[in-house]
């Protein structure tokens, strides 16, 4: 909705969205396990609830965007649309009966609500995970049988996470839950992350389409406790671990596929990140004399692939 100028309507600017065949990556709430109330696999999976992507996508971001529901989502590295396979199977063992169905046989999606920005069935879903973890409304604040609230701080550095947040925190209002959020300059903020110093933020990863050893930096049980890694979720997982080891080892594409779609479901069922949202396509704007190749690469676009010709 920038482009309303003569130029374009005169055939000066042409505007495309390219597909992107790469994996889109994640971006979105990361909560901080080594912290109360995010050590409780519970809380997280209710926070699944309480956000209202289809509020926030139409009120804010005028419907452009797709829900993000995989770690490699719109790639055949995700695990949506793609049952276990035998590979799988044996690579995550034991742990397999604690996955989810919807995970296991590839249907998992986040949430859906009706976009109202009070949807009760969805907000009844968490209250009933909360349930289970020991927390009530009492006094209308959701408080745990120990007397703890349930309250937690979202650390952001830019206005717009702040205004993601907002609306993240209205839902949670409605339940009695009583987030803080702390905009904090950029130093500050990469200090605190730095020491895993914050119970929740919002920040994003991005994948390639061929994942490796940063999977490792950002996942593992290894860098779980270094400081300056990108292990915010301080994820401590064996059978995590096992995936990794795998993905890397890896020898033929069969066996990098399996490793990384394993890797995916177990992040999605750990509920460590809670997914914000992507745009499947690349926007771009060019002037009319700017050329591009008639074929384009699958995965990405650069600016060594456009020409300036003169007599256009």
């Amino acid at each position: 909705n920038g482009y309303d100028i003569p130029a374009l309507r005169e055939g000066r600017i042409e505007r495309r969205a390219v597909p992107i065949n790469a994996p889109k990556g994640m971006s979105g709430f990361i909560f901080n396990t080594r912290r109360v109330p995010f050590s409780d696999i519970r809380v997280r999976e209710a926070m699944f609830s309480l956000f209202d992507f289809e509020w926030l996508n139409a009120n804010l971001f005028s419907g452009v965007y797709r829900r993000t529901g995989s770690f490699f989502d719109e790639s055949d590295l995700s695990f949506r649309g793609n049952p276990l396979s035998a590979r799988e199977i044996a690579l995550v063992g034991p742990e397999l009966a604690a996955l989810p169905p919807a995970i296991r046989d590839g249907s998992g999606a986040p949430p859906k609500t009706d976009g109202s920005g009070r949807d009760r069935t969805v907000m009844r879903r968490a209250i009933e995970l909360l349930r289970e973890a020991g927390y009530a409304i009492r006094e209308g604040g959701m408080t745990h049988s120990g007397g703890q609230p349930l309250a937690f701080e979202i650390l952001v550095t830019t206005r717009e996470k702040a205004r993601i947040a907002l609306a993240f925190a209205d839902t949670l209002r409605q339940v009695g839950i009583r987030p803080n959020i702390r905009l904090v300059d950029s130093s500050q903020y990469w200090a605190r992350l730095k020491d895993k110093l914050f119970d929740c933020i919002i920040e994003g990863f991005v994948v390639g389409a061929s994942p490796g050893q940063e999977q490792v930096n950002r996942w593992s049980s290894i860098a779980a406790d270094q400081p300056g890694t990108l292990n915010w979720a301080g994820v401590r997982s064996p059978v995590v671990d096992r995936a990794l080891s795998a993905l890397l080892a890896a020898r033929s594409r069969e066996d990098f596929t399996a490793s990384v779609r394993a890797l995916d479901r177990l992040l999605v069922a750990g509920h460590y990140v809670l997914p914000l949202y992507h745009l499947s396509e690349r926007w771009l704007a060019r002037w009319s004399h700017i050329r591009w190749p008639e074929r384009l690469p699958r995965y990405d676009l650069t600016v060594e692939l456009f020409w300036f010709e003169a007599n256009r």
